[in-house]
């Protein structure tokens, strides 16, 4: 048995714990969860931008951009959000990008629409 006590005669089984019992604090800068950065969606943002929907992409590509800095930063609510914000202006972005060339591809179909006046000949 191995003595952990402040003095030499203490034969406590177990190791002394911080004040509390809490586990010390993570030093400054550094997030207090476990684990990496959240998702930043970077390459979901840009592939948003160029082929989906400019403006929606470039917000999230703005969210995105704001993910680790956050992190680094020891905000980790804030990391979280801005994760949630680039997945969700990405994700839209693509579904009206894909709606907005269904559309064009049935108009064209049907006649209402030709597509050598929008895209040149």
């Amino acid at each position: 048995m191995s003595t952990y006590g402040p003095n030499p005669g203490d034969q406590s089984p177990y190791p002394p714990q911080n004040p509390g019992g809490y586990p010390p604090a993570p030093p400054p800068g550094q997030p207090q969860f476990g684990g990496g950065p959240p998702p930043n969606y970077l390459v979901w943002a840009i592939l948003t931008t160029v082929l989906c929907c400019l403006p929606l992409g470039i917000v999230s590509i703005v969210f995105s951009s704001q993910v680790n800095s956050k992190w680094a930063l020891g905000d980790a609510a804030g990391a979280q959000a801005s994760s949630a914000k680039a997945k969700r202006f990405a994700i839209i972005g693509a579904i009206i990008g894909g709606a907005a060339s269904v559309l064009l591809f049935v108009l064209s179909l049907l006649g209402a629409v030709n597509l050598q006046d929008i895209y040149g000949s």
